[in-house]
């Protein structure tokens, strides 16, 4: 795949369907793997920061945006195999600097550990190592029962708008509008299948840490409930190569709520990378 300035629209044959991506900028390729909830659109407004340093692939990840809808229970170990796969489909020296906010943090981590050739270096965003507390699970449960067969109902929205945004942002119909959009352009069982199978399902990554031999950021919202500060430097010590970044006024939703402080924390980090 030639790089390019210009924004073009591609498709990636995968494991799990064709991802759908958008390709701009300039230089060593970089991945981005967007979080829950959300499609590719949802850095929006960090690409224009990060495409001077870097050939942009801005993935909608399966059962969203225009890839293929999810129609089973898969894994993110599984979603670690459809990255090699786009990784080995781009061409060039078959490592790229992988981004992940929150669900596409997962996926870095894991092809980092299970495909270390893939990765050059590793950005996760909000991306919590350990498995979600059982007693919310309970609940996400119930509530993606209803998304299944109703859909994003204004109640379940409200919901992730909180889950996904500081209060003052859960308000803010621009950063709540980039929810939305995602949720009413993908399948609702397409959705659900996603739920299910990489936040309800998802087990602890922990003991993969110590693998990751990528030189590696770890990012965190300052009102980030179970990935504070303290836990993400705790697992941060068990990576080789791993420094951290909080991002005041910021949830789960960095690169929305906070784009211009996430991209200029990136940038940092791969120009450090580059001057070695």
């Amino acid at each position: 795949m030639n790089h390019t300035d210009a924004p073009v629209q591609t498709r990636f044959r995968t494991s799990l369907g064709d991802i759908a991506a958008t390709v701009m900028g300039s230089g060593p390729y970089a991945v981005l793997w967007h979080g829950m909830f959300v499609d590719g659109d949802s850095w929006g407004s960090v690409v224009e920061a990060l495409a001077p340093h870097r050939t942009l692939v801005v993935l909608d990840g399966p059962g969203y945006g225009a890839s293929t809808p999810l129609s089973r229970v898969s894994s993110i170990e599984e979603c670690a195999e459809a990255g090699a796969q786009i990784i080995e489909q781009l061409g060039g020296d078959g490592r790229v600097d992988w981004v992940g906010a929150a669900w596409g943090g997962h996926v870095g981590m894991t092809m980092a550990a299970l495909f270390p050739d893939t990765v050059r270096s590793l950005v996760a965003v909000s991306s919590p190592v350990e498995p979600i507390d059982p007693v919310f699970r309970i609940k996400l449960i119930i509530a993606n029962q209803i998304l299944a067969h109703f859909g994003p109902i204004a109640h379940l929205r409200h919901v992730i708008h909180d889950a996904q945004l500081i209060p003052p942002h859960a308000k803010d119909r621009s950063m709540t509008a980039v929810i939305d959009h995602a949720l009413n352009r993908a399948p609702r069982r397409s959705i659900a299948a996603t739920v299910t199978s990489f936040i309800i399902n998802r087990g602890d990554a922990s003991h993969r840490l110590p693998r990751i031999t990528a030189p590696t950021l770890l990012i965190t919202g300052d009102d980030r409930g179970e990935w504070t500060p303290d836990v993400m430097d705790a697992a941060a010590s068990r990576i080789p190569d791993a420094r951290t970044l909080v991002i005041e006024s910021a949830r789960t939703l960095v690169p929305v709520e906070q784009p211009a402080e996430l991209a200029a924390g990136i940038v940092d980090f791969w120009q450090s990378l580059d001057a070695r």
